[in-house]
């Protein structure tokens, strides 16, 4: 048989394989873009809400009216309101709604490259690799690392963990790919064991760091927005908007890719391309992410899936959708956490972990009949 009649045939079967499966998806786009709009409106009413909630009775409405003009009598409660709300609530809401989107997605992402909704940056040790990288900087930074900070500056802690991430990602993706076949198995089983190698060495950092270096390492324990300033959104925020800039035109080919790869590159996808743009933007959007709240696990897990159950797999959908609920998810999550122990403060990390590890455990009982376990 000629190629070209190979070839032609093997599209032909491609496509006949994706409209099969349009088919038993069913057509849900009215539906995902009606969800979309109100995820927006969520996302909006969830911010402002966070802006108004916590320990001090800061009032957004007035610093509102402190914007639009006080009398003396009220300048200086207007004054205490402005400093706690937009010094204060303001960038945690921010950096909370950045962070949650871009974990989400990378979720998303990751999922659509593995085809396989187990995937996620926490559970298969991107994460970790992430604040290997911040660590590295953070124990080593004032030595080894000193040109780094010296060229860089505040970028430089982003960096470190952007690095550490992709170094990670890449090495899953190596690991768990075979002949363009990826095992999910191999794939979850690596990323322990990666995740745990990174541990170790983050680790050994840890015992070696000075007493001024553990109280910034206890950042990185279970995560939080505790620390959120324009400074660290200065630093994480255009990596973060650049990674989610990036991905939406990764969502036709993550759609044929769930066709299997070589049923990809005969519809015409650059496949190859496709896998470097991926791992890269959610290395980025990973690394930049723990840089700036530390180890946030599962949003990345449990927004996809609960998505998919509505909307279905279809990337153009699915992307913004998920970047909106996790950012959601998130800052409701620190929400709760500022106001759960009131006037203390609940680490995020260990909200996202009593609502994900349940989540997590359901999804893999009800799939393992198809993965084999």
């Amino acid at each position: 048989m000629p190629r070209s009649e190979a070839l032609s045939g093997a599209r032909g079967r491609a496509l006949a394989a994706s409209i099969a499966h349009a088919r038993r998806e069913g057509d849900r786009s009215g539906l995902a873009r009606m969800l979309i709009a109100a995820l927006a409106v969520l996302a909006a009413a969830t911010f402002a809400t966070s802006i108004m909630t916590g320990a001090a009775d800061a009032s957004l409405g007035n610093v509102v009216r402190w914007l639009a003009g006080e009398t003396a009598a009220d300048q200086a409660l207007s004054m205490r309101d402005r400093i706690i709300i937009l010094d204060i609530r303001l960038p945690r809401a921010v950096l909370g709604m950045l962070v949650g989107a871009a974990l989400a997605v990378s979720g998303v992402v990751m999922q659509g490259l593995f085809r396989n909704p187990l995937a996620d940056p926490g559970l298969v040790g991107v994460s970790s690799g992430a604040s290997l990288g911040a660590v590295l900087l953070i124990v080593l930074g004032s030595t080894a690392f000193g040109p780094v900070f010296a060229i860089f500056g505040f970028y430089a802690l982003p960096l470190g963990a952007f690095c550490g991430g992709l170094i990670t990602t890449m090495l899953l993706y190596r690991i768990a790919t075979r002949s363009g076949q990826t095992s999910v198995a191999t794939m979850l089983l690596a990323g322990i064991a990666l995740g745990a190698l990174a541990s170790a060495v983050t680790g050994v950092l840890v015992f070696i760091a000075d007493d001024k270096q553990l109280r910034d390492l206890t950042f990185w324990g279970l995560g939080s927005l505790a620390g959120a300033n324009w400074t660290k959104i200065l630093a994480a925020g255009p990596i973060i908007l650049l990674s989610l800039g990036v991905v939406p035109f990764l969502a036709r080919g993550l759609n044929a890719i769930t066709l299997g790869e070589a049923a990809a590159f005969h519809m015409g996808v650059p496949v190859q391309r496709l896998k470097n743009i991926a791992i890269f933007s959610v290395a980025a959007a990973t690394g930049a992410s723990v840089a700036v709240s530390g180890g946030i696990g599962f949003v990345g897990i449990v927004v996809p899936h609960l998505l998919r159950l509505v909307i279905g797999p279809d990337h153009r959908y699915l992307l913004p959708a998920s970047a909106l609920l996790g950012g959601t998810m998130l800052i409701f999550a620190d929400m709760l956490a500022r106001t759960i122990v009131s006037p203390a403060e609940l680490p995020i990390g260990i909200i996202t972990a009593f609502v994900g590890a349940p989540f997590f455990l359901w999804v893999l009982l009800r799939r393992r009949s198809n993965m084999g376990l």
